[in-house]
């Protein structure tokens, strides 16, 4: 199955090469035909400029935007400017912080049939979290506990995840925020999901997303998705 995924990025030159280079290997050492996708937001370190560098060299492209436009945006952006022979489509973060080791189990996961969408999961056995600060831990299951209603999916803030292509036809999906995935497990039409464990290691490097303005975005997202649900012809 071909897939692609996307990894937004801001001033993410530190380590988009050794991001690229992990992801080519694991591609290649298990047989699997993905693509890279970069939606690079005009960083001023020249993160762009590395991505088209290495593009002569291994599986990815870059998408240079003019600004800095969002996480979710970029990720639908991604989507768009993917390959078309993509089955399936991701997201994942540029700062090691998603577990690339288990992407072969995402894939075989689609490929299998029984699923339409998996999800790289943090509250599942065997997942986990390292490196997280007190406040940031409660803020995230807080955030899984106000979105609870809509899905089983135990990990709904994941922004790790493959999706069929076929699951997002005809889905309209808003860019607000940087919580995607969130999107797509309440809105896409996957049939069933998987969670795949993994253990999220908090960035070493660059800044956290996570900030006031966007857990303000994130309830603003579900109010829209719950007003959705509830009222579908004033959605």
């Amino acid at each position: 199955m071909k897939f692609s995924i996307v990894v937004p990025t801001y001033n993410e030159a530190g380590g988009i090469e050794r991001l690229i280079v992990a992801l080519d290997e694991a591609f290649r050492s298990n047989g699997l035909d993905g693509e890279i996708i970069v939606v690079d937001d005009n960083s001023p370190d020249g993160t762009g400029a590395i991505v088209d560098r290495l593009g002569e060299t291994f599986p990815v492209r870059c998408l240079h935007r003019p600004g800095k436009m969002g996480l979710s945006s970029g990720v639908i952006d991604g989507w768009k400017f993917a390959r078309e022979q993509s089955e399936a489509l991701g997201a994942m973060d540029a700062d090691f912080s998603h577990d690339i080791n288990i992407i072969p189990q995402m894939v075989r996961a689609l490929e299998s049939g029984q699923y339409g969408l998996a999800v790289g999961s943090r509250y599942v056995p065997g997942g986990g979290i390292e490196n997280w600060p007190v406040r940031r831990r409660v803020t995230s299951l807080v955030a899984i506990y106000l979105a609870k209603p809509l899905t089983k999916v135990k990990d709904i803030t994941s922004g790790y995840f493959l999706v069929k292509r076929t699951a997002l036809e005809g889905v309209a999906l808003d860019p607000i925020g940087f919580k995607i995935g969130l999107e797509v497990i309440a809105k896409a039409h996957y049939g069933k999901a998987i969670e795949v464990p993994y253990v999220f290691t908090d960035r070493v490097a660059g800044e956290s997303k996570l900030n006031q303005k966007e857990i303000l975005n994130y309830l603003k997202q579900l109010g829209k998705i719950y007003s959705s649900k509830l009222m579908p012809g004033r959605s």
